[in-house]
């Protein structure tokens, strides 16, 4: 898979991780622990997307 393949997915994927994070943190009243799993979760998936398409 080309290198801007890969760099499509991860900006395909930090757009939900900028919006969301911040939803999940007005959300859970200023919880930065939510957070902090939201995008933990977002990188596992961006990873096992990226290892699944190489």
């Amino acid at each position: 898979m080309s290198v801007a393949r890969k760099l499509g997915i991860l900006v395909f994927f930090g757009v939900p991780a900028i919006v969301g994070g911040g939803i999940v943190y007005a959300l859970t009243g200023d919880n930065y622990t939510a957070v902090f799993v939201y995008e933990s979760l977002l990188i596992m998936a961006a990873g096992a997307w990226i290892a699944r398409l190489s």
